[in-house]
């Protein structure tokens, strides 16, 4: 088989318009391309396709994060988390927490997350205009909503954010960094667990706590790391989801003014939002077990594989006029934003609410919420794998 030689491939950084990949890759749904770190991955365009790498399990996360791959960022501790790991491993420490997260029980935190978005939006309008967006709403609503989850004092929020966003970091970010924050982290919830198992809580690392000690199904470590990136996981997502619906929504005022005038839209808005906005730069890689055919060509094993989010979920084949932004987009729950097959995201449902609850009580109340600067103005922090704002400065009309 012949294999054309790999392009040279940037992510597109955070502002920057959505690839245009069929030019990219010379009309080819997977492509090779060198990385900005020297690693050489076939890149998998097309609804399907990425739909493949996704639920096959001959694309490997567990290899993606072996020790010889050199991996940075929240991938250096996603080997020994759900994160990073293949069945059976993975289907073992899934059903631990994923009980947590049934759609009846995120269901049920919607009056207390309403409740956190309220106080919130009280907090707000009793502040001098402009306001930053992100201190004050889309990083706090998140934080606290996992915070009371895990059972995580929500006082010390800022020293694990800051934390995370180190964690968080792409191919432009030093590993020695990254790694002094990971063990940082690990010791913060070594204590908390210690402090958690002498008094235990109605949390969900109690339980988690209660699964290790009862019946040994967690190892120390296991549990130390489950907990470390369902906190990261948990807030950093959905805060930067928000800042980047909202900047969308900012270009759409009539669609804002529709949800305003039809607050039912919001769900189905939602979906829109997940689909069009693009998050980060690249996803988390696989590593194929074997040879795989896909695409048209056959990949072989022990190659780098990066599914393009962004692609699937502007794929004409399945998106009517996919680059046009619609609020009442039915097919947009068919977006790939959260993944499929096993490791689908454990909290798509608790995002999908805290989303909607955000915008109900953000459209709702602040009448004309817009940028307070130039969208040129706004600043995004470098060398982080999910496009973060350093800032969203908004301004309202008076009610």
């Amino acid at each position: 088989m012949t294999v054309d030689s790999p392009i040279k491939f940037t992510p597109s950084l955070p502002g920057q318009p959505a690839p245009d990949w069929g030019k990219i890759s010379n009309g080819r749904p997977v492509f090779r391309a060198e990385l900005p770190d020297g690693r050489v991955a076939w890149l998998v365009t097309g609804y399907e396709n990425v739909r493949q790498t996704l639920i096959d399990p001959r694309f490997s996360r567990a290899l993606a994060v072996t020790p010889d791959r050199g991996a940075q960022g929240f991938e250096m501790m996603a080997a020994e988390s759900i994160n990073g790991m293949d069945p059976p491993e993975h289907t073992r420490l899934r059903k631990l927490v994923a009980r947590a997260f049934t759609a009846r029980r995120v269901e049920a935190l919607r009056p207390r997350v309403a409740t956190i978005v309220t106080e919130l939006i009280d907090a707000l309008v009793d502040r001098p205009q402009p306001v930053d967006l992100v201190s004050a709403f889309s990083l706090p609503l998140p934080a606290q909503v996992i915070c009371e989850m895990l059972g995580v004092p929500a006082a010390d929020t800022e020293q694990f954010h800051a934390w995370s966003d180190v964690v968080l970091g792409d191919w432009q970010s030093d590993a020695d960094e990254i790694m002094t924050a990971v063990i940082e982290l690990f010791g913060y919830f070594g204590k908390l667990i210690e402090m958690k198992r002498a008094q235990p809580t109605d949390d969900l690392m109690s339980a988690l706590i209660a699964a290790r000690d009862d019946t040994d199904r967690l190892s120390e470590h296991e549990l130390t790391v489950l907990c470390c990136a369902l906190l990261i996981a948990g807030h950093e997502t959905t805060a930067n989801q928000v800042n980047l619906s909202l900047l969308l929504l900012f270009d759409h005022p009539d669609e804002v003014a529709r949800l305003r005038a039809d607050p039912a839209l919001i769900p189905t808005a939602v979906e829109e939002l997940l689909r069009f906005s693009r998050l980060g730069g690249l996803p988390p890689p696989r590593v194929t077990s074997e040879d795989v055919p896909i695409g048209g060509v056959v990949i072989p094993a022990g190659e780098w594989v990066v599914p393009l989010f962004s692609s699937a979920n502007r794929d004409p084949s399945v998106f009517s006029e996919p680059t046009r932004f619609d609020i009442t987009r039915e097919a947009a729950v068919g977006h790939l934003t959260f993944g499929a097959g096993a490791h689908h995201c454990l909290g798509a449902q608790l995002a999908r609410l805290e989303l909607q609850e955000a915008f109900r009580g953000l459209i709702g109340r602040l009448p004309g919420l817009r940028l307070a600067v130039p969208a040129s103005e706004l600043e995004f922090k470098p060398g982080m794998a999910i496009h973060s704002l350093r800032a969203l400065p908004v301004r309202w009309d008076p009610p």
